[in-house]
């Protein structure tokens, strides 16, 4: 079975594998990173741990969905253009569908799923997460320096949660890689399979920057509501650094004042969007399904959403290819040996604040994450099973208690 995971590179099977994800990866980006390197990493061999280490790393520092631009950029490598989209379309669509539908008041939050059944997906992401950090650490940190790194890294974090902080981690921790190794020959760059030539690279930054720009002043010239609220998702899926909870006070302040949506509907879905798997930018199907005008509904939703998704997907084609010849040199490798440890602090962080804190509130938490950290390193059950199963169990307690 793994080595037909090796040789089937065609987009239809990189959308089923990132099907299964879309409809199971509970527990917010950083768990998204863990979710992806079990079954990319881990399970179907796409590429090794430090060449996802390095995606990891490039998504850091590029604004936007940072867990659906690494899934872009492996579908990418996996099966070129039509791999990419492959790879969105069946990380997002499962969450984006289920966001419209609640825009239409087919489902409401409080009759899909128990508070308690919500609290145990979030107990599960605990496992997750620290399942991705043992993975990464023992590979990325096998020595005192990287270590080291790591743990500094993690505690800078922790002090000034911000995504600006976790930027400037990366970038203090290049300079202290520069500074302390000189990568061995066991060392060497390990190349990505890259589909993308340079004039496309620079054709697809060019794209992104020209709307970015445009797009407002186009706004400004032609009377109408759907190109407006294209410029207001473009720019938010282009300028968000931090992920999908930094999003939010954005759109507020853009939706809410222009009276597209209230602010109760807004912070109805954006509780919804807690309960639903895959990326939190989907919430952005269910602005576009409330809003008021034209368009909305179905329209409406899928034109907010590509409007926020189309800049990571130009980000990651314009940057890949320029990235992948930067891994090739010497100093860069240096780099990247801080950065990766870096990365593994910064999941460590993320560990703590917010995935344990928000899960973690008694022993009968601890006891179920426990076990899904158990069911997932030893006993090697699916993730997707353990996240059914742990989320079933909560909700037993929940009931019983």
């Amino acid at each position: 079975m793994t080595e037909s995971f090796r040789d089937d590179r065609n987009a239809w099977s990189v959308f089923l594998a990132f099907l299964r994800l879309g409809l199971t990866s509970f527990g917010g980006p950083v768990a998204h990173i863990g979710y992806f390197r079990e079954e990319f990493v881990a399970r179907r061999r796409w590429l090794s741990e430090r060449s996802y280490a390095d995606l990891v790393a490039l998504c850091q520092f590029l604004p936007g969905p940072a867990s659906s631009q690494i899934g872009l950029a492996l579908g990418l490598s996996r099966a070129g253009y039509a791999g990419a989209l492959a790879a969105w379309a069946g990380f997002t669509l499962p969450s984006a569908l289920a966001m419209i539908l609640f825009a239409f008041g087919v489902a409401a939050q409080d009759t899909l799923l128990s508070p308690a059944v919500l609290h145990g997906l979030k107990v599960v992401a605990v496992a997750v997460v620290a399942q991705a950090v043992w993975g990464m650490a023992r590979t990325l940190c096998p020595d005192a320096s990287r270590v080291s790194i790591m743990a500094a890294a993690g505690c800078i974090v922790l002090a000034s949660p911000s995504a600006w902080t976790q930027v400037g981690v990366i970038v203090l921790a290049a300079l202290v890689g520069l500074a302390w190794f000189r990568p061995a020959a066991s060392d060497g760059h390990e190349p990505l399979p890259i589909r993308v030539g340079r004039p496309a690279a620079i054709a697809s930054l060019a794209l992104f920057f020209g709307l970015l720009f445009g797009l407002p002043l186009l706004a400004d010239w032609w009377d109408s509501s759907a190109l407006a609220r294209m410029d207001v998702f473009y720019r938010s899926g282009s300028l968000v650094f931090g992920g999908g909870h930094v999003m939010l006070p954005l759109l507020q302040a853009e939706v809410v004042p222009n009276g597209w949506v209230d602010n109760e509907t807004f912070l109805a879905g954006y509780g919804a969007a807690q309960a639903v798997p895959g990326p939190l930018f989907t919430f952005a199907a269910f602005l576009g399904a409330s809003m008021t005008g034209v368009p909305t509904g179905w329209i409406g939703g899928l034109l907010c959403l590509a409007a926020i998704f189309v800049p990571a997907f130009l980000l990651v084609v314009g940057v890949l290819p320029f990235w992948e010849g930067l891994r090739r040199r010497a100093r860069m490798q240096a780099a990247l040996m801080g950065i990766n440890a870096a990365v593994v602090g910064l999941l460590l962080a993320a560990l703590y604040q917010p995935v344990w804190t928000s899960a973690i509130l008694g022993p009968a938490d601890f006891a179920l994450a426990l076990l899904a950290l158990v069911a997932l390193m030893f006993w090697k059950l699916p993730p997707w099973l353990v996240v059914v199963a742990t989320a079933l169990l909560s909700g037993v307690l929940g009931a019983v208690s």
